[in-house]
């Protein structure tokens, strides 16, 4: 892992501008910054400066811990009334030949397919159409649980909520109280896109609103459940734009404390009505990671999805304020893939995830959804590495 400067080593240099330096002071004393200093940072912030700072927030509440947990994702559809600009993904207007509306049968074909499997999570997403209603996502969250009950259903956005308890004629309250006794668990981050409208309106135009979305969240907060964050970023939204994100994610986290994981997704290029943007360096994601995780000091984590990103820079991404990188995810997830993500084939084995995270001085820690340790692999020696090196040696787990 890239060593950043401690902070007390950067408040020596005496070259440093006075609103940075309050900035690390702030950081160094656990206090919370304001709006203005996180444009700030975005302006003005060099890479290694946010870095540290990030570093030494991941380090304060995790050390060296690094999570990831065992998932795969369903997407039931990659057909969607809706014509996001940003969207690569969509078939309902060109490429309809090669779209997919999987069945209630096909669905759980591919939960089944994960039957003796230690996953822990099933993630499902996917586009928006008038079949899958609220009876479609309540039988099919049922009959996963009655099948794998231990199984962590963690499905839709606010953005496939908004219209289908729409289309119900029913309110957001009532909505999230029916898909909760369905048996879902927890909810993505996804569709939050940018919330400010002058943004919003532009690249995501008929879906939910910010607020809508926010809104979403808090009452499924208020059931007593958690759920997740995102930010699309690296189009044409500015600096400022990003901030006020953020800052509707905290005013949000300081009322509920809901939410257990920011993930900044990063705008991919590839096949949509935004091909003609430059994609953001290697270095403004590095940046907007730490920036992130500095400014949402309500939020427990911070991850990085891989797939999106690739491996090398998720790794890089650990020494910027990121703590957890997502899961094994296996091959079924598409959406990424289409918009030109690194990792066309986004699987890995646990194995290989582990080793990434060793890699860079890191402690792999499988979690469940919620944060629970399933099992710390820091000293663990996998079977075929073992056999590899003439020795057998059993699995750490717990930290014991």
């Amino acid at each position: 892992m890239q060593t950043n400067r401690p902070i007390t080593v950067i408040l020596e240099d005496k070259t440093l501008d006075r609103p940075l330096r309050t900035i690390a002071e702030k950081v160094l004393d656990g206090k919370r910054i304001t709006e203005e200093e996180g444009i700030l940072l975005f302006e003005r912030g060099e890479l290694a400066f946010v870095g540290a700072l990030a570093n030494h927030i991941r380090e304060t509440r995790h050390g060296k811990r690094t999570y990831f947990n065992r998932n795969f994702h369903i997407e039931p559809t990659n057909v969607c009334l809706y014509t996001c600009t940003f969207c690569s993904y969509s078939r309902l207007i060109k490429k309809r030949e090669e779209g997919w509306e999987y069945s209630m049968d096909e669905i759980l074909d591919i939960v089944r397919k994960y039957d003796g499997e230690p996953v822990t999570e099933v993630h499902i997403v996917g586009g928006v159409l008038p079949q899958y209603d609220v009876e479609f996502y309540s039988e099919l969250f049922r009959r996963i649980k009655a099948h794998r009950p231990e199984l962590h259903v963690k499905a839709l956005t606010p953005v496939e909520y908004h219209y289908i308890f729409k289309k119900a004629k029913i309110s957001y309250e009532e909505g999230m109280r029916l898909m909760k006794e369905a048996g879902l668990d927890s909810m993505p981050g996804g569709g939050a896109e940018i919330f400010h409208p002058e943004i919003r309106d532009q690249i995501a135009g008929g879906k939910c609103s910010g607020e809508q979305w926010l809104r979403i969240h808090e009452i499924w907060h208020e059931l007593g459940c958690r759920s997740n964050a995102t930010m699309l970023y690296g189009h044409i939204e500015a600096y400022r734009h990003r901030i006020h994100h953020l800052e509707e994610l905290r005013k949000l986290q300081d009322k509920t404390g809901g939410f257990q994981t920011f993930i900044p997704l990063k705008f991919r290029n590839k096949d949509n009505q935004m091909s003609h943007l430059p994609e953001s360096t290697v270095v403004e994601d590095l940046r907007n990671y730490a920036i992130s995780r500095i400014y949402l000091d309500n939020f427990d984590h911070i991850k990085a999805y891989w797939p999106m990103i690739g491996r090398n820079v998720a790794q890089l991404s650990l020494a910027f304020g990121v703590d957890d990188i997502d899961g094994t995810i296996d091959d079924t997830t598409k959406i990424y893939s289409m918009a030109g993500s690194e990792e066309q084939n986004p699987a890995m084995s646990t194995r290989d995830l582990v080793n990434l995270i060793r890699q860079v001085g890191c402690q792999p820690i499988e979690r469940d959804t919620l944060y629970n340790v399933v099992e710390d692999y820091t000293d663990h020696v996998f079977e075929e590495d073992a056999e590899f090196k003439g020795y057998v040696s059993l699995p750490v787990v717990n930290g014991k």
